[in-house]
This record gives C-alpha cells, structure tokens and sequence, in this order.
C-alpha cells in the first residue's frame, strides 16, 4: 500500500521537481560525457563506427519484416547518438568526418 496521498499536491510538485532535477543532471552528465569521448582521435572513431553499424546513413527496409524491424531499432540508437553528437559536439562532428576521409 502506497503512503502517497492523492490530494497532497505539494508532495506531487516535490516529486515533480526532484525527477526533473534528476533528469537534468544525468543529460548534462550524458552531454560532458560525449564531449570527452569526441576531444580525442580514438573517441571519434568509436563513434563514427557506432554511427556506421547503426545504419544511421542508409535505408532500414527490408522484404522481411522483422529484419525491417530490428534495422529500425539500430538505426534509432544511431539517430540518437548522432542527435547528441552533432546538437553538443558540431566541431568535433566535422572533425570525425574529415578523419573518416582517410
């Protein structure tokens, strides 16, 4: 049986605002994160091969549904880390296509 009480509103806005704290905490460890990851050669690669697999720069179709499906899935992860990469790291995005070059 839960003690939350339903009508206690100030509880609800004290939830509220903690998890949203939470929230912006963990992004911002996310974003410092992926910014030491890309500051160096290595990390770019990681990356730029994670992009790659994911399928985030080619078609997910497939005549097969569940491979279609699975294709999906990747390719999601990748648009998510390629939506942090290139939103907190734009320079250092350029950077990992001009090594990728070679």
């Amino acid at each position: 049986m839960s003690n939350t009480d339903p009508t206690d509103t100030q509880a609800h806005d004290r939830t509220r605002d903690e998890s949203q704290a939470r929230n912006r905490l963990a992004l911002a460890v996310e974003v410092e994160d992926m910014k030491w990851l890309m500051a160096s050669k290595r990390g770019r690669r990681v990356v730029h091969r994670l992009l790659s697999q994911s399928g985030v720069f080619r078609l997910s179709f497939h005549t097969n549904a569940l491979q279609m499906a699975f294709n999906e899935g990747n390719r999601n992860m990748g648009n998510a880390l390629f939506a942090l990469v290139t939103e907190h790291c734009t320079d250092r995005y350029a950077e990992l296509l001009q090594e990728a070059k070679t």
